[in-house]
């Protein structure tokens, strides 16, 4: 794909079983505002059985075919592949813009930024689709006030390769959550991290409740292994709004509350006013929902109740995990 000298940027994508959304994500790749000599594609194919290594050579992606490992293997793969300065990873169900590149790289003009981080479109008319874009909209205003942040998604992420190499690249033990357990290892060492607003990708939400559910469950469960090696991170990051915290934190405290009523140890007034807790600290999230219509603004309190009782289950799940591991070790 690329002529000698050695791109500039390598982008890489972990793939599997991606040939649906893969295609479009390529074609978008390919119509970068960045000179194509400028960089390289790489597709990582991750033991896809369908049609994913067709679909990155008819485009014609450098291919890197392995056994399904998972996704943070396949980005290091891509990674240890990756012939440019700076590595930028997306995924396969992204579409990334025109100037994607060329803004993600901006930043590293600076020779103390080690990484970049981008930002999420969608044009998905469903409701709890919306809403995830909503959410997402919070967490880059939070965003947007700080000179360093410690997270970086791996949906629109970018590091100096070396620096990336250096530190060992993701955790492949971390089926989710291993782009924060990255970032978090990067900011500890100090290395200075960034975010950039304008570097965007289209992307597909989860468009059911149910599937809603299941992806914040398990971020939830390996959000525990994370917090286990950066317990600081557990009370304070520069991505999680103090809302999120409280409500996740609410979920069991309204459920023990509700037990103790009928118990007869509390009063229900009390159970009522743990459970309003939820919905109030939502408000400043369904403010932002509303540039995503009304009806989502108004389903902003349920969904970020669900979406709490999801993270709750989850980091319950990974603690449940985490004491089974210990009492399995010699």
């Amino acid at each position: 794909m690329l002529p000698d000298p050695i791109a500039t940027y390598s982008v890489i994508i972990p793939a599997y079983n991606a040939a649906r959304t893969l295609d479009t994500c390529l074609a978008a790749l390919a119509r970068q505002t960045v000179p194509a000599a400028a960089y390289e594609i790489i597709v990582v194919d991750d033991g896809s059985t369908d049609a994913t290594a067709t679909v990155a050579r008819r485009h014609g992606a450098i291919l890197v075919s392995m056994a399904h490992t998972g996704a943070a293997a396949a980005r290091n793969a891509g990674a240890g592949r990756a012939r440019g300065d700076i590595v930028l990873f997306t995924d396969a169900d992204c579409e990334p813009l025109p100037d994607w590149i060329e803004r993600m790289v901006a930043p590293f003009a600076d020779p103390e930024v080690a990484g970049v981080k981008g930002a999420y479109l969608t044009r998905q008319s469903s409701l709890v689709a919306r809403f995830a874009q909503a959410e997402y909209e919070e967490k880059y205003r939070r965003l947007a006030r700080q000179d360093r942040i410690d997270f970086v998604d791996t949906y629109a992420a970018a590091y100096r390769r070396d620096l990336f190499l250096a530190h060992g690249g993701f955790d492949p033990h971390f089926v989710l959550d291993e782009d924060q357990e990255f970032s978090f290892r990067l900011a500890r060492a100090g290395h200075k991290l960034v975010f950039v607003p304008g570097a965007r990708v289209y992307h597909q939400h989860r468009r059911t409740a149910w599937g809603y559910f299941r992806r914040k469950l398990g971020i939830g469960r390996w959000k525990v292994d994370v917090h286990a090696r950066y317990p600081a991170r557990a009370l304070r990051d520069s991505y999680t709004p103090w809302s999120q915290k409280l409500q996740i934190l609410l979920v069991p405290a309204t459920v023990a509350a509700a037990v103790a009523a009928v118990l007869g140890k509390l009063r229900w007034r009390t159970v009522a006013g743990l459970a309003a807790l939820g919905p109030a600290s939502a408000l400043p999230l369904a403010g932002i929902a509303r540039h995503q219509g009304w009806p989502v603004a108004l389903a902003a309190p349920f969904l970020a109740l669900l979406r709490a009782a999801a993270l709750a289950l989850g980091l319950a799940w990974g603690l449940l995990a985490a004491a089974t591991r210990r009492r399995r070790q010699p």
